[in-house]
């Protein structure tokens, strides 16, 4: 039978618009400390690591020969994803379950201030041939499935609107969100369109970040300091890498990588199986599609998603929206408060009763890659 793998330890750091303060080196630092204290382990235990990075980002190539020495890993195991955190929460879940080791230290984090042209890297994914000389913004990608999309599920504006304004509310209550707001969907609707029908409300601004997990099989989690969160199920898929092949209404890239992970946690029904769901945001459309494509019509086709049921069940942390976009970290986010919940340690947002809970990301513009993770509070 394959190897049951729990999360131990959580270790993040509050997300800032900038963080001038900290290079991203004593930031991971900060982050490990606090995971390896959960988990009461020492550094020394853990037997692999993984870093989810992208050398364009950081500036490095090579980037995980950066990482050993904050992390504790010199001398062992360690590589680097370029994805988002959740697909480095698979390998190390593939790693413990396949027999290589007892215990996997996943990292991500964000220096999102220190770029000066975003735009710029997001362009490199863009062929280069075919479109990156046309030299337009990459959030126009964005607008252009965001129009598609809305026109053949028959959603409005508004309901994008009250996505905004449902995260930025959440965020609220979220201590680690860089930005909270209380606003409506009109506040929204005065934001000017970046590209039509994308307005710049609608969209994650940049924040720094840096979240580490630390992964282990059930005999080691036996011995955790900290409640384990087991990861019942993980998924995740790339869909074509072209603008001119892919599917410009749906998101198939997060349907196959859900359905892997709902086989995987025996899942039929997600709907009434799952209690919490916290799916990317990065565009506020893009949590309407993803919903779709994770089998929750009735979450995202609810006019307004307004629904106060639904409101309580979705990016309850505040989403990229409200705690802002951190890079390969946005993944990592969405998984800790997944965490959090089910240890009853959200605080003030916790839920009442929360057994089971689905985290999910999106690498972003202009990527079609995915991942799904399916937590709970039982094997």
């Amino acid at each position: 039978m394959a190897r049951r793998v729990a999360i131990i330890g959580l270790g993040l750091t509050a997300i800032r618009p900038a963080s001038e303060h900290q290079s991203f080196k004593e930031m991971m630092f900060e982050a490990a400390q606090r995971a390896y204290d959960d988990a009461g382990i020492e550094a020394r235990e853990i037997e692999s690591f993984v870093t989810c990075a992208e050398d364009f980002s950081e500036g490095i190539s090579i980037f995980d020969e950066y990482t050993p020495d904050q992390l504790g890993a010199v001398m062992k195991p360690m590589h680097t994803l370029t994805q988002d955190g959740l697909y480095g929460i698979a390998d190390g879940v593939m790693q413990i379950r396949a027999g290589v080791v007892e215990m996997v230290a996943v990292e991500a984090h964000s220096k999102n201030s220190n770029l000066e042209n975003p735009n710029a890297i997001l362009s490199y994914a863009l062929d280069p041939v075919l479109n990156r000389p046309l030299d337009f913004n990459p959030h126009a990608i964005a607008a252009l499935e965001m129009n598609a999309f809305l026109q053949a599920y028959g959603i409005s504006q508004t309901s994008c609107a009250a996505v905004v304004a449902k995260n930025h509310a959440h965020a609220l209550k979220n201590i680690a969100a860089a930005y909270p707001l209380q606003l409506c969907p009109e506040d929204i609707a005065a934001s000017p369109y970046l590209c039509y029908p994308l307005r710049q409300a609608e969209i994650a601004r940049r924040a720094d970040g840096c979240v580490v997990v630390v992964l282990a099989s059930e005999t080691r989690a036996a011995k955790a300091r900290s409640q384990p969160v087991w990861v019942r199920g993980v998924g995740f898929a790339n869909d074509s890498p072209t603008l001119e092949s892919r599917d410009w209404t749906s998101a198939p890239y997060i349907r196959i990588a859900a359905a892997m992970a709902y086989r995987h946690a025996r899942i039929n029904d997600p709907m009434n199986q799952i209690d919490l769901f916290e799916v990317d945001d990065s565009y506020a459309y893009k949590e309407l599609q993803h919903l779709i494509a994770l089998g929750l019509d009735k979450l995202a086709l609810t006019p307004g998603n307004a629904d106060a049921a639904h409101r309580s069940r979705i990016n309850i942390s505040g989403g990229s929206l409200g705690m802002g976009h951190t890079l390969e970290a946005n993944g990592l986010y969405r998984l800790a408060e997944i965490v959090h919940q089910l240890r009853g340690a959200a605080g003030s947002r916790q839920l009442d009763n929360a057994k089971v809970g689905l985290a999910q990301s999106w690498r972003g513009v202009p990527t079609t890659s995915g991942a799904v993770a399916i937590l709970g509070v039982e094997p």
